[in-house]
C-alpha cells in the first residue's frame, strides 16, 4: 500500500481534527442539556403547576382503567405533587412483569405500574437528577406497606437514559418500557429508543408519552434553555418519531392517545411562533428477528383485567371479545414501504387525533386545578376543538 503525501496526510488530519471538534461540540451540547434539565426539575420545581405549559395537565383522552385509578389513590400526596407526565403510560396485563421508567421524576408512574404488577413483578425508575431519586426512594417502605406487599418490588437507580447499561440494566432483560414527557428533553432521542430495545425482551413492549411539535422545531430554538426545561425545543415533529423507531428494529408505532398542549407564558409563545405542540401517548414492540408474517385470526377472549368486554389495541383498532378478527397480523409488523408508497401515517398524527377526540386544553388553571388533569375523571380542565390536516 503506498504511503500517503505530505499534502494527504495534512488533510486527513484535517478532517479527522474537524471530525473531532464536531463530537465534541455534540457531547458539550448534551452535557449542557442534562444539567438544565437536572437543575430546573431538580431544584426549580415545586409542583406540575410551576411548568409553563400544560403538558401535565392534559385531559386524559384514554382514560385510566380502575385498577391504575384504584393504584393511583394509594400513591403518596408528596409523590402525586411532583409528577411531570404528559399522559398515562400503564399497559394492559401487567401482572408478573418487570417494567422500566426511562426518567421517573418522583416516581409516580413507577408507583402505579407496582401496584399492577403485583408482588411476583418488578419496576424500575431511572432519572439522572440526584434530587428526584432521592425523593422517589423515601415513599419505597410506604407503598410497600400500603399495596400490601412482603417486600419492595421497586427500585430507583440514578443514570441517563442514553447509557442504561451503565445504572445496570441488563440486555433482553424486560417486559416492558414506559416514558412520560421525558423523551423530550433527551438531546438524543435515537440513542436512548436504542437502549430501550436492548434491554427488552422480544416481544416486549415500549409504551411512553411526549411532547410533540407539529413542524420540525428550528435549531436556534435549541438554543434556548428555557425552552428545553419546557420540552419545547427538543420536542420531536411527530412524523420523525416513525422512521428511527422502525430503524432500530421496532414496530411501527401505534398512537394510543393525545391532547393539545397549551403554551401559558406570552414570552414562550412569542420565542415559538406559531409551533403547535400536542401531547402524543404511542406503543411499539421489539419484534423476533426471525419472525415470518403469516396471516392469522385472532379472537379476544375477554380475560384482560378491566377489559372484559373490549380491548383497546389503539386509537384506530380494537378486539371485541369472542368476535374474530382476520388478518391481525398487521397490529404487530414492522410495515416496512417503499419509497415510492411512502405511507402518511395520518393514523399516527398526535395532532389530528387530539381534535377528533375534543381534548384540547385551553386553560387549566394554575392555582384552582381541578380533577381531570391526572388521569382522574375529567371536568378540571375546559376543553376545545380545532382543524387540522395530515400534513401537520
Amino acid at each position: 500500500m503506498s504511503q500517503l503525501t505530505h499534502e494527504q496526510r495534512e488533510e486527513l488530519e484535517t478532517i479527522v481534527h474537524s471530525s473531532g471538534t464536531e463530537l465534541n461540540a455534540v457531547n458539550d451540547m448534551a452535557s449542557q442539556v442534562h444539567k438544565n434539565v437536572q437543575e430546573y426539575y431538580g431544584s426549580r420545581l415545586e409542583t406540575s403547576e410551576d411548568l409553563q405549559t400544560s403538558a401535565s395537565c392534559t385531559m386524559p383522552a384514554r382514560p385510566m382503567s380502575k385498577s391504575a385509578l384504584d393504584a393511583l389513590k394509594l400513591v403518596h400526596p408528596e409523590v402525586s405533587k411532583r409528577y411531570f407526565g404528559c399522559g398515562i403510560v400503564v399497559p394492559e396485563k401487567l401482572t408478573g412483569c418487570k417494567v422500566l421508567d426511562l426518567g421517573s421524576g418522583s416516581g409516580r408512574d413507577c408507583y402505579i405500574l407496582s401496584r399492577l404488577v403485583g408482588k411476583s413483578g418488578r419496576v424500575i425508575g431511572i432519572d439522572m437528577t440526584e434530587e428526584l431519586i432521592s425523593a422517589s426512594r423515601k415513599y419505597i417502605k410506604y407503598h410497600q406497606e400500603a399495596f400490601g406487599y412482603e417486600e419492595p418490588n421497586t427500585t430507583f437507580v440514578q443514570g441517563y437514559l442514553e447509557r442504561l447499561g451503565e445504572a445496570g440494566i441488563q440486555s433482553d432483560s424486560l417486559d416492558v418500557v414506559v416514558s412520560n414527557c421525558v423523551m423530550c428533553l433527551c438531546p438524543d432521542k435515537k440513542a436512548v429508543m436504542k437502549e430501550a430495545y436492548r434491554v427488552l425482551k422480544e416481544g416486549g413492549e415500549f409504551y411512553f408519552s411526549d411532547m410533540y411539535a407539529d413542524k420540525v422545531v428550528p435549531e436556534h430554538l435549541k438554543e434556548d434553555p428555557v425552552l428545553w426545561r419546557e420540552g419545547m425545543s427538543g420536542a420531536l415533529y411527530w412524523r420523525d418519531l416513525i422512521a428511527p423507531v422502525q430503524d432500530i428494529g421496532f414496530s411501527t408505532p401505534r398512537l394510543l392517545a393525545a391532547s393539545h398542549i397549551a403554551v401559558h407564558n406570552a414570552e414562550l409563545l412569542r420565542k415559538t411562533d406559531g409551533i403547535r405542540y400536542a401531547s402524543g401517548t404511542y406503543r411499539f414492540f421489539k419484534l423476533p428477528k426471525s419472525s415470518v408474517t403469516v396471516g392469522a385470526e385472532v379472537t379476544y377472549k375477554g380475560t384482560v383485567p378491566d377489559h372484559s368486554d373490549q380491548l383497546d389495541f389503539d386509537a384506530s383498532h380494537s378486539f371485541q371479545r369472542d368476535v374474530p378478527l382476520p388478518d391481525s397480523e398487521f397490529l404487530f409488523t414492522s410495515q416496512a414501504t417503499s419509497q415510492d408508497h411512502a405511507p402518511q401515517y395520518c393514523h399516527l398524527n398526535p395532532f389530528l387525533l387530539a381534535d377528533k377526540l375534543g381534548s384540547s386544553i385551553r386553560q387549566c388553571s394554575k392555582t384552582e386545578k381541578k380533577a381531570g388533569c391526572d388521569g382522574a375523571p375529567p371536568g378540571g380542565c375546559e376543553a376545545t376543538n380545532s382543524t387540522s390536516s395530515c400534513g401537520k
